[in-house]
């Protein structure tokens, strides 16, 4: 039987599988333990059993055991020939993190969508992390932002080598903008009119309890299922690629700010030269080898070839999917917001000090 719940105030916690099925727990904590404990969910297990054994492992564990303690308890706990369909051991340790730490989910929150205008790269680096620190703030509702560019860039992530990643002749040859962003993660080669960039700017509370890994799939599971819904077979690739069988469409960067925020951001191809991206991305033989193909621009494939679809109409696609699962109201940038990105590029992002910070 479920371990009974006392009256009093409950911990609870919620955890989309990426690909997967929703896993909720409430629970209680009584002098640093876990005094009372309930799994739920949409997923499918067998046997029946499974879900009372699980529920007696966790009972009595100390408030702050690790994710990687809950895991092993939990899978301990599995009867022998035990099926998880949709959820997994890692998942409900997830869950129990994310009650203990009082996560939010993203219907916690009123979201806000900001559409352009176009900017120069250098106002895009400055602009995404003025917006998240507004955000974790408190000054702005968590946003979308469909970012939209004024000129061809090469963006660097905060800490990769530009001499590694860019041929700089070649760059300024085509007209591409070496720019430097504050997230990890690898660069990205943009045309205008042949990227789709997203910005998601959230309170950090979204994605407590989280591993990296889990975080970068749970904020993509949106555009996932948008994705799908335009006929493409897309799927997450740990750790930050969005791809499907015919090849990749994205990937993905985050950064968790002090202030109590994270920032997420992906770039998909819409279109792309794949010729100009080698010539100006310094794409090495080790990266390619391990990935068992012979050129860069066969690494990529763009929604544009997969559906057929305007740049646009996909855009309005994706920001309609985002709408109907947590509900979007119009924003824009303000003022004082542009103000202390245009601020931020003259002190930071355009300076030889920060884009340069790994030669």
């Amino acid at each position: 039987m479920p371990a009974h719940m006392p009256h009093g105030d409950e911990l609870h916690g919620e955890f989309k599988v990426p690909g997967g099925k929703l896993v909720v727990v409430d629970l209680e904590v009584t002098d640093g333990r876990i005094s009372a404990f309930r799994l739920a969910g949409d997923f499918f297990v067998e046997p029946d059993e499974t879900i009372p054994a699980i529920e007696a492992a966790v009972l009595g564990l100390a408030a702050d055991t690790d994710a990687a303690a809950l895991t092993i308890a939990v899978r301990d706990a599995l009867p022998p020939g035990a099926v998880l369909l949709g959820f997994s051991p890692e998942a409900v340790a997830t869950t129990v993190r994310r009650a203990l730490s009082s996560a939010t989910t993203f219907a916690d929150y009123e979201w806000q969508v900001l559409r352009g205008p176009a900017l120069a790269p250098l106002q895009q680096m400055a602009l995404d992390q003025v917006l998240a620190e507004e955000v974790g703030d408190g000054r702005r509702g968590p946003t979308l932002r469909i970012w939209e560019w004024s000129s061809p860039a090469v963006v660097i992530g905060s800490f990769q080598s530009v001499r590694n990643e860019v041929d700089r002749e070649n760059a300024q040859k085509y007209g591409f903008e070496v720019v430097r962003r504050i997230s990890g993660g690898g660069a990205m080669f943009i045309e205008p009119a042949s990227a789709i960039t997203y910005s998601l700017y959230a309170p950090s509370a979204l994605v407590q309890g989280m591993s990296f890994a889990d975080s970068y799939a749970f904020l993509d599971e949106w555009v996932i299922v948008a994705l799908r819904g335009l006929g493409i077979e897309a799927s997450y690739q740990p750790l930050n690629d969005i791809t499907s069988p015919s090849g990749k469409i994205g990937g993905a960067a985050q950064k968790r700010l002090g202030s109590g925020a994270v920032l997420h951001h992906v770039t998909m191809a819409y279109d792309m030269d794949g010729d100009r991206m080698v010539e100006v991305l310094r794409i090495g033989r080790e990266k390619l080898s391990d990935k068992g193909i012979a050129s860069a621009n066969k690494r990529v494939d763009p929604l544009k070839s997969q559906t057929g679809l305007a740049r646009e109409e996909i855009i309005d696609r994706l920001v309609a999917t985002f709408r109907a699962q947590n509900g979007l109201t119009e924003s824009a940038i303000t003022e004082a917001e542009l103000e202390r990105a245009n601020r931020l590029v003259a002190e930071k992002f355009s300076t030889h000090e920060w884009l340069y910070r790994v030669p």
